[in-house]
């Protein structure tokens, strides 16, 4: 369903860049363009500039699609990470490889906190429960076009149930998840064979933060990973 609403904000944001200048958004104006189960939203804004003074009025189209989170199941004990494998119709779109390579995630709902989404995810498309969650950080997916972000954490995993196949059967998810020593998965990602971009944040930042995550969660993890 298309639709056009008007907005008249003329509302300001100002920050500091990494220069630590000060850099303001003027936000004129807002058009809901398109409203179904997504929506789009035209933005008539204009900004500082690098060199000095204030930019003419322009237009951007940005997709809203709501706030995400993702966790990577971690096992210390046996050094593997918990991933799944699932059929992306974007991946087929753009031309990739249309069974993806990932791990859990999904898009927060109302009232619901990202950790708590990363614990039902991770029951709901890997089978297994987590204990601790370590914070990775909170991105933008493709801030020229979308205000979608995505919490990414560390999960601890608790135990694991296997089955053939996850997923909520309504929303036609058919998922496969698979235990991968660590340093095959940071193979996967050096050959491109992830591809999959929050994956690869969440696998960098475990290499980076292997040693010292092991350290201070062996000591109480208990899961079989067979």
């Amino acid at each position: 369903m298309t639709s056009t609403t008007f907005e008249k904000t003329e509302t300001t944001r100002s920050e500091t860049d990494s220069t630590g200048g000060s850099q303001t958004v003027f936000e004129v104006r807002k058009d809901t363009v398109f409203q179904g189960y997504f929506r789009v939203d035209k933005y008539h804004l204009r900004h500082s500039l690098f060199a000095g003074g204030v930019s003419p009025v322009f237009t951007r189209e940005i997709f809203e699609r709501g706030h995400a989170a993702a966790v990577i199941p971690f096992c210390p004990e046996t050094g593997r990470v918990l991933l799944i494998e699932q059929f992306r119709a974007g991946a087929y779109s753009a031309g990739m490889p249309c069974w993806q390579i990932e791990i859990v995630a999904g898009v927060i709902e109302t009232s619901e906190q990202a950790d708590e989404l990363c614990r039902r995810e991770a029951i709901e498309e890997a089978g297994c429960t987590l204990g601790r969650l370590e914070s990775i950080g909170k991105y933008l997916m493709t801030p020229g076009g979308s205000s979608e972000t995505v919490s990414i954490f560390c999960g601890e995993v608790s135990s694991h149930q296997e089955a053939e196949s996850y997923g909520v059967e309504e929303e036609n998810e058919d998922i496969r998840a698979f235990w991968l020593p660590v340093e095959d998965a940071f193979n996967w990602v050096k050959s491109n064979k992830i591809s999959n971009a929050v994956t690869v944040i969440a696998l960098q930042w475990l290499q980076l933060n292997l040693d010292s995550l092991t350290t201070t969660w062996s000591d109480a993890t208990h899961v079989s990973a067979e």
